[in-house]
């Protein structure tokens, strides 16, 4: 047999009767809306809150991942601008090396150039050779005409190395018998020995010299012209 237990039900009833009855009551009624305002607005304060605070964060974070990014730019700017500046030290080490280099090989190759090219006769000598931006001038002495219009030809035909050649001669005689002194009278039983007389010819060779390689040499004897000899009246 079920058992009801009456007293509960009324109980119950009742209360929930009197609930009904209060908020029934208007007054009661603004109360909770109050209430659930109060609390939809704190809620909403909350959600705002914790939503800016998190995003307070995430915008503090990456103000810290940039800034951490731009000192590491700057980190690689600064050394690629220190690369740069020791990269064009080292070059301009490099093209000074070369121009001293160039400086120091262009006088031996001229040299080595004209000392193939003279006569292997005795007594045929430069005094001087001097160097002017691509033109040579070159002095010496020679005991004949044919060594120097040799020496000049060599050097015209040299396959435009040497070019414009032009040469000056000169000749001179050399006394050889007690030079600079005057020589005592001879008696009448002495024979009188002729004065020997030397004659050397004194030049001075023009040309202009092209380093190999700054232009295309032109073939050897083509549009050469021959050396230039011009002679002064001997000194006696």
């Amino acid at each position: 047999m079920i058992k009801v237990n009456l007293l509960d039900s009324i109980t119950d009833k009742t209360s929930v009767a009197a609930f009904e009855t209060r908020v029934a009551n208007p007054r009661m009624q603004g109360r909770l809306v109050l209430l659930v305002i109060i609390a939809l607005t704190g809620l909403g304060i909350m959600f705002d809150w914790t939503s800016a605070n998190s995003a307070h964060a995430e915008v503090t974070a990456e103000l810290k991942r940039q800034q951490e990014q731009a000192a590491r730019m700057e980190a690689i700017k600064r050394e690629q601008g220190e690369l740069e500046k020791k990269t064009q030290d080292i070059q301009t080490r490099i093209n000074a090396i070369k121009t001293l280099r160039a400086s120091q090989q262009g006088p031996v190759a001229v040299l080595s150039a004209i000392n193939s090219r003279l006569p292997r006769i005795a007594d045929f000598r430069l005094e001087s050779i001097e160097q002017k931006g691509g033109d040579l001038i070159l002095k010496g002495d020679s005991p004949n005409e044919s060594a120097v219009t040799q020496f000049g030809r060599s050097l015209e035909f040299s396959s435009g190395l040497f070019s414009n050649v032009s040469i000056e001669t000169k000749r001179e005689v050399l006394d050889t018998a007690n030079a600079g002194s005057t020589p005592p009278p001879a008696s009448a039983d002495e024979v009188v020995k002729p004065v020997v007389k030397q004659e050397t010819v004194t030049f001075t060779l023009k040309c202009k010299y092209t380093q190999p390689g700054s232009q295309t040499a032109s073939p050897a004897g083509s549009n050469a012209k021959p050396a230039t000899v011009a002679s002064a009246p001997a000194r006696t």
